[in-house]
């Protein structure tokens, strides 16, 4: 990796598989001087790789977050476009069904052109096949009709064979003797009944007969047909096919008011209000969300104020200081001593609120370090070191730690400094993100504790490190303050700000980590060296 010039990299990016996820292999070359600066901070390998991973995610998530927004009004307008998306594909299948249908049903039922008006008209038509049929059964000798006679009354049937007088096994024959002169008196009789000039005759009637009911059935086939003709009519409006077209277009009609949002009891208007009332909650949820954070928050600020107008603000920011001063002391092993309200060293003089005496387990057991907390807005940087001064006279102190309140430091001083023997910081007790910056001071106290007026090399090579670590640590403690600073004035913004600071607290734990290590190891040297 290059660290000098301006803008140029290479990337080469391969599906890697690493401990079962997917890794993208990046070749970087950096010429930003900001950047390349603040990469130099770090050893070159893997914990340079580390902070440039998450320098780049904290990019990716910022751009992600910035590019994932959505609100109602969004969902308003989807909802809207999935809604005439809809519309407009029921109104293309209902025209497409109605289409379909129309044309199958003139396909069969069209009175000029229908498959069944055809087939109707060739059935009843002249010459057509009914009347072909009904022709061909009544007229002519070989028709089934003169077949059927001739079968049963002709001169070859088993009647006639049965009466005819020359056949000496017939009836006639058998009744003669006994019947000729009835036979006689009727012949003229049933001759009579069988001629075609009696009109009343038996053959006349017959034959009359059979003509009319051969009219009728043909007067009453032509009738049937003209109903079922009419019963697939457009013409009727009681016919069949319009009785089936006007269901059809109830159904239409039925169906596109289902889907039109001009009737208040459509499926679709039903939908719609369904939808605008859940934006709507949402909505008020929102709304109401918004609201129990506002009062909150001037219930806070409030109180705040309360606070700051009382008149024991200042020993309250004390009381705060010894607490958090006494818990990390137990945890190290010293020990913490609240001397405020008691004289010194100098006579009637009780500068110095607070006393650390380093346990036995520290590089310099028995140092004693003084604090002093100020939650005054008459306290300046000159003013804060001459009273640390005079406290650590009045002590018997060699180092000191001056806890300026964020309420009342003076505006432009740093969060984190060190000036020769003293350490000044910046600290509220109302914010947790500010104790790593006590931390820090605490931790450098306690290591220039461990600092001897003569060196050897390996001791200056330590306190080089020391001295390292408290730049980094004065550094990283202005990045903090100003995240912070931004996080109470960007709300928007409050993920990247929170991500920021969590990975300056970080950076400011590894220093302090760094200097309680170098503490230990000065430790044991200055032990060597004695």
């Amino acid at each position: 990796m290059t660290l000098n010039g301006v803008a140029t990299h290479e990337a080469v990016a391969n599906g890697v598989s690493h401990n079962g996820s997917t890794s993208v292999e990046l070749i970087l070359q950096i010429y930003d001087s900001d950047l390349c600066s603040e990469l130099a901070a770090y050893p070159e390998g893997q914990e340079r790789e580390e902070f440039a991973i998450s320098a780049m995610k904290i990019g990716v998530i910022a751009l992600r977050q910035a590019q994932g927004r959505i609100d109602a009004d969004r969902v308003r307008q989807e909802g809207e476009r999935f809604v005439d998306n809809m519309r407009v594909a029921l109104e293309t299948y209902q025209k497409d069904v109605t289409g379909q249908i129309g044309l199958c049903l003139k396909t069969y039922f069209d009175p000029q052109s229908g498959q069944f008006s055809e087939r109707v008209k060739r059935l009843t038509e002249k010459d057509g096949d009914l009347e072909r049929v009904i022709r061909a059964q009544v007229e002519g000798s070989d028709s089934g009709l003169a077949q059927t006679l001739t079968t049963h009354v002709g001169k070859d049937s088993p009647l006639m064979r049965t009466l005819d007088p020359e056949a000496t096994t017939g009836l006639i024959q058998q009744l003669t003797q006994s019947t000729e002169t009835t036979l006689v008196q009727q012949k003229e009789t049933i001759l009579k009944e069988f001629s075609l000039d009696n009109g009343e005759g038996a053959l006349s009637r017959l034959v009359t007969e059979l003509k009319t009911k051969h009219g009728e059935v043909g007067d009453a086939l032509d009738k049937r047909i003209s109903e079922v003709t009419g019963e697939f009519s457009l013409d009727n409006e009681d016919s069949a096919l319009s009785r089936l077209m006007q269901g059809v277009e109830r159904a239409q009609r039925q169906i596109s008011s289902e889907f039109d949002l001009n009737e208040d009891g459509s499926a679709l208007a039903r939908m719609q209000k369904k939808l605008l009332e859940e934006i709507e909650k949402q909505n008020k949820a929102n709304t109401d969300f918004q609201t129990e954070v506002k009062t909150a928050l001037a219930e806070m600020k409030a109180r705040k104020q309360e606070s700051e107008r009382g008149t024991r603000h200042g020993l309250v920011f004390e009381d705060a200081v010894f607490g958090f001063v006494s818990e990390r002391s137990q945890g190290a092993a010293d020990i913490a001593e609240r001397t405020g309200n008691t004289t010194g060293l100098i006579k009637n003089n009780k500068k110095g609120d607070v006393v650390i005496e380093l346990g036995p387990e520290a590089a310099s057991a028995g140092a004693r370090i003084v604090v002093e907390a100020k939650e005054d807005a008459s306290y300046n940087l000159k003013k804060a070191l001459e009273e640390l001064e005079e406290a650590k006279r009045n002590r018997g102190a060699g180092i000191g730690v001056f806890v300026f309140s964020k309420r009342t430091a003076p505006i432009g001083l740093e969060v984190f400094n060190r000036y020769g023997s003293d350490v000044v910081v910046i600290w509220d007790a109302e914010e947790p993100g500010s104790d790593v910056f006590l931390d820090a001071g605490l931790s450098v106290a306690r290591a220039l504790c461990a600092r001897p007026k003569s060196f050897s090399e390996e001791v200056d090579a330590d306190f080089e490190a020391l001295e390292k670590a408290i730049l980094e640590i004065g550094r990283q403690a202005d990045g903090l303050d100003e995240i912070t600073k931004s996080s109470e004035t960007i709300r928007s913004s409050n993920d990247k700000i929170v991500n920021r600071a969590r990975i300056m607290r970080e950076g400011l734990s590894k220093q302090i980590s760094i200097l309680n290590e170098r503490a230990g190891g000065l430790k044991e040297l200055i032990g060597n060296l004695a």
